[in-house]
């Protein structure tokens, strides 16, 4: 299997990122990282293996990108304006930055975007906030109301990464037609902590006419590994 190893100093991170990338042909797939994930997480957590055939045969290129949750939405230190701030100067990395890069190397117009846990919801607010990138978001066992980081403190900042806040509002034909044609997955386990959150964001998306597929496993799956590479192989 390919695998490519980036690094580079970002102007918009202002420092070095890194990303690693998989494959040499097929659906080019944005992979976002748990809540203090590395980009070697997908890899060491048992990812790549389990869609290792996938990748090989040349069905999927996976973009494996570092998080900056430790310096946003975690960040306690800073004032909750500063932390959506710090977390808007990483989306224009991943739109600016790592979307050409994956254009370049993929020679597609369009990407997937996926993660898990706090990945999920990185993957699924890009998806929504650029659909015009974006063709396919499969969010597992995904956090969609980001209010608990926010100690209290809300702006329009925030608002429009908070999916669970702009989505019901939106009427912009522009984003509506294009959330049509987009394939959105949630896949969440039966005893899972984030449950409920995937249950509203479907009724939500519902509520908008917005097609989506809510799969729930059941047997007391769990928030954890093991389920996401089932899931990953299923739904990829």
């Amino acid at each position: 299997m390919r695998r490519d190893y980036h690094n580079w100093y970002s102007n918009r991170a202002a420092r070095n990122m890194e990303l690693l990338a998989y494959g040499d042909a097929g659906l080019p797939v944005l992979v976002f990282p748990t809540s203090h994930g590395k980009f070697y997480e997908y890899e060491n957590a048992g990812m790549v293996h389990a869609l290792s055939e996938k990748i090989e045969a040349g069905n999927l290129q996976l973009f494996c990108v570092d998080s900056m949750n430790a310096e946003s939405w975690y960040n306690h230190g800073i004032h909750p304006h500063d932390r959506v701030t710090r977390h808007n100067d990483y989306e224009s990395y991943i739109l600016y930055e790592v979307i050409p890069l994956m254009k370049g190397v993929s020679g597609a117009q369009q990407i997937c975007t996926t993660g898990c846990s706090m990945g999920a919801y990185h993957a699924f607010n890009f998806a929504m906030k650029h659909p015009d990138v974006t063709s396919a978001c499969i969010a597992m066992s995904g956090c969609f109301d980001m209010k608990s980081f926010m100690d209290g403190y809300y702006d329009s900042d925030f608002y429009f990464n908070n999916p669970v806040d702009y989505l019901p509002n939106i009427t912009d034909s522009w984003f509506l037609d294009r959330y049509q044609s987009m394939r959105i997955v949630f896949g969440v386990g039966d005893h899972d902590i984030c449950l409920g959150e995937n249950f509203r964001m479907a009724d939500i998306l519902g509520r908008k006419s917005i097609p989506h597929w809510l799969d729930v496993w059941t047997g007391g799956e769990v928030h954890d590994w093991p389920l996401w590479q089932r899931m990953a192989v299923k739904f990829f």
